[in-house]
């Protein structure tokens, strides 16, 4: 018994696994390719050849103009954030139900909790690459500037590991929503494409209804668009946002109010095994 014990997987190794073979799933579905680490990618690149010339603030006492693609820039950064951690996840749970993965995987000796872990794993290290892809499209095609300044890394740090495992614990507990692995997607995009326009995405924020921005401001996606604007536009920018500020303070508070929602969410809903098997 102590033997076998002792040869025993640990759980970070167990986890690690489990992320390697998640991330390996991922990038051999080319639909995931496409419509969750591309999207933001192609997004950006339509966009800026469409709209990209035109400024959304204008230049003034030495301070470069603003234009659309560099507006642009940080909702994609939030959008790809939010279809690698809540989309996919929300999506490919249940397709992994109906297939017979998950109830396959729960008569393993693998830990639930490493296939949550091993989740996770795929979602950091894809958006990862994703963020990396995409920042490289916009300095280097776009012509977009990125900070310079070591403040603004840091923020970005901080704004991505708590949006990122935000939306990843939120996608966990929305999977047990849609009925069928076919019905996935049919579910979750929608949600998050209300999203992206009620957080001023793909439109300055600043034309959204004060309304709109109040309700939008109960969600995760609005504060992750705005502290990623904290990051890539000029500090003037700042005049456009609600009260002109930041806000940096508040949108860590939701965020960290949906991670926690999030995580009872996922442990009191989720479900291994499709409805049809009862």
């Amino acid at each position: 018994m102590t033997a076998d014990i002792a040869t025993r997987p640990s759980f970070l190794s167990l986890a690690w696994n489990r992320g390697r073979t998640e991330i390996r799933i991922f990038f051999r579905e080319r639909d995931s390719l496409v419509f969750v680490f591309l999207f933001p990618t192609m997004f950006l690149l339509l966009f800026s050849a469409l709209m990209g010339n035109l400024n959304v603030a204008e230049g003034a006492d030495g301070v470069a103009a603003v234009n659309f693609k560099q507006y642009f820039l940080p909702g994609m950064v939030a959008s790809g954030i939010i279809y690698t951690a809540f989309q996919n996840i929300a999506t490919s749970i249940p397709v992994e139900r109906d297939q017979g993965v998950l109830k396959r995987l729960r008569g393993t000796p693998l830990p639930a909790a490493a296939y949550f872990a091993g989740k996770v794993i795929q979602v950091f290290a894809v958006s990862v690459v994703q963020l990396a892809l995409l920042l490289a499209v916009a300095r280097v095609i776009l012509g977009i500037p990125l900070p310079t300044a070591s403040s603004a890394w840091l923020t970005f740090g901080w704004v991505f590991l708590l949006s990122t495992a935000t939306c990843t614990v939120l996608g966990m507990a929305f999977s047990a929503v849609p009925r069928t692995g076919k019905s996935a997607a049919a579910v979750v995009i929608p949600v998050v494409l209300i999203l992206q326009f009620l957080s001023g995405i793909y439109f300055p924020f600043s034309q959204v209804p004060a309304w709109v921005q109040t309700f939008s401001g109960l969600f995760p996606l609005r504060w992750m668009a705005q502290a990623m604007r904290s990051v890539f536009l000029p500090p003037t920018m700042v005049a456009q946002e609600p009260g002109q500020t930041w806000a940096l303070g508040t949108g860590a508070l939701v965020m960290s109010a949906w991670l926690i929602v999030g995580l009872l969410l996922a442990f009191r809903f989720f479900r291994w095994q499709a409805r049809k098997d009862g």
